[in-house]
């Protein structure tokens, strides 16, 4: 069993801001720059268990695209790799998660953000990156849809999440020992905006009152669940001007990515 990385550069269904497609690569940097090392915290040596890296998937434009995405993830998964997307905007994680379903007839979705990204529609936008839940759901992709750090959540998206029966942590219910268990496959979908803006500032839609990068870090190594698959997303490079929310997605793709193994 082997981790892959796959960089989805793509934000055309971003909604406010532009920027998110530059992630990938630098997000790679992090993970590789030795201002750091490549240990996670619980013991897993990435120098000497490597990740496979597959490379970037060549965007299209329109949907074209979202079916370009499943394909890459099939072909990952055909391979027996355990893959990890970095986005990109949260849009990828629809194409990603319909890959993942087709392997994974049971599988649940553990999701980190500040935002339920469950619209029907936004802006008259079906594959916007705030209605990749929704599409999931519809399709019943996943048995059980956790989602952790949102404090944002509209009329609109809480009558979706009673509708889908989503399990919701909101930010201002969030307890520090917070143990999340599963009995089926699970997916991390990982929006970095569900940390803190003081942790991570370099995303399009900074909303305060976040997880600390500690809190997120200690939901995902108490878990227990057989992690399969995960992605990075919104991470914005362009409102990034020290570096901090690159070294942070770095930062959780080795947590996370030492779970999984």
């Amino acid at each position: 069993m082997q981790v892959a990385l796959i960089g989805i550069p793509w934000d055309e269904n971003s909604s406010f801001m532009r920027g998110a497609a530059e992630a990938p690569p630098l997000i790679r940097a992090a993970f590789a720059s030795e201002s750091a090392n490549l240990w996670s915290e619980t013991g897993i040596d990435f120098g000497a268990t490597p990740i496979f890296d597959a490379g970037d998937v060549e965007p299209v434009s329109g949907t074209a695209m979202i079916g370009r995405i499943a394909e890459s993830i099939e072909s990952l998964l055909d391979q027996n790799y355990r893959p990890i997307a970095l986005g990109g905007d949260h849009a990828i994680t629809y194409p990603v998660v319909k890959a993942f379903a087709k392997k994974y007839p049971r599988l649940s979705l553990l999701h980190f953000d500040a935002h339920p990204d469950i619209y029907d529609e936004f802006q008259g936008n079906r594959y916007s990156h705030a209605c990749p839940f929704a599409r999931i759901m519809e399709e019943e992709l996943v048995e059980r849809l956790v989602q952790v750090g949102i404090r944002t959540a509209t009329g609109h998206q809480r009558k979706q999440i009673e509708r889908f029966g989503v399990e919701v942590v909101e930010m201002k219910d969030f307890s520090d020992d917070l143990r999340l268990e599963f009995d089926t496959p699970v997916y991390i979908s990982f929006d970095i905006d569900g940390l803190d803006p003081a942790f991570a500032p370099g995303v399009s839609h900074r909303e305060p009152g976040g997880l600390s990068t500690r809190q997120a870090l200690n939901v995902i190594h108490r878990l227990k669940a057989d992690v399969v698959g995960a992605d990075v997303v919104e991470f914005n490079p362009r409102m990034d001007s020290t570096g901090v929310t690159a070294m942070a997605c770095a930062k959780l793709l080795k947590e996370i990515a030492a779970k999984m193994l």
